[in-house]
């Protein structure tokens, strides 16, 4: 079944950016924007004011063993959860796109950073906003296939204060996580939903 393209009504000549601030700038930024847009229904909106998180763009890597079909999941305290359930989450390896490197150069070297591990082959799964009612970060999500008999330990730059610790599972026992709501991270949820669909088909290619 083919669908027809989709296409948004409004494109950014749409929008006008009335005044740009900036209210915060520590280890993250905060804008402040004031700005009007077009109305579904035709006509303008009022002047509008969101401050917006600029927390930058990010990239994840869904490690993943086709041979013995294991997943490499790592934990670390987030200071997003410290009053919540669990400070501590169990997630995909992550990091930021800070340095002059390509999307898949920088999971590599997450990977290795957080796992200790090396990736062969990578996929690209998806690119979204987390947040974007408040926050500008973009992030890429990818699977690459590793050896998940060398994954163990706990890892992390001192530079940055890091206490990761090392996780291999089953992929069904990873997606079992999912389902029960153990894991809580967006694009950790998102990888493994990708990869408990396309997994036999990923063996496919990569065996």
């Amino acid at each position: 079944m083919h669908f027809k393209p989709f296409k948004h009504l409004f494109q950014p000549q749409d929008v006008v950016i009335e005044k740009k601030e900036s209210v915060f700038n520590g280890f993250f930024k905060v804008m402040k924007y004031t700005f009007k847009h077009r109305l579904f229904n035709g006509g303008w909106s009022e002047s509008v004011t969101r401050e917006m998180f600029e927390r930058g763009q990010a990239s994840a890597l869904l490690a993943y063993d086709p041979t013995r079909d294991e997943v490499v999941l790592i934990e670390q305290i987030r200071v997003g959860a410290l009053e919540h359930h669990s400070p501590w989450q169990l997630e995909i390896i992550a990091g930021m796109n800070d340095k002059d490197e390509s999307l898949e150069d920088i999971v590599r070297r997450e990977a290795m950073e957080e796992a200790g591990i090396e990736v062969a082959e990578i996929e690209h799964i998806s690119h979204y906003y987390p947040s974007s009612g408040g926050c500008s970060e973009t992030l890429d999500v990818f699977i690459g296939r590793v050896d998940a008999s060398q994954a163990q330990g706990v890892h992390g730059l001192d530079s940055e204060n890091e206490d990761i610790k090392v996780h291999v599972m089953a992929r069904e026992q990873a997606y079992q996580l999912v389902e029960s709501g153990v894991i809580e991270n967006g694009a950790t949820i998102i990888a493994l939903q990708w990869l408990q669909i396309h997994h036999q088909a990923l063996m496919q290619r990569w065996l």
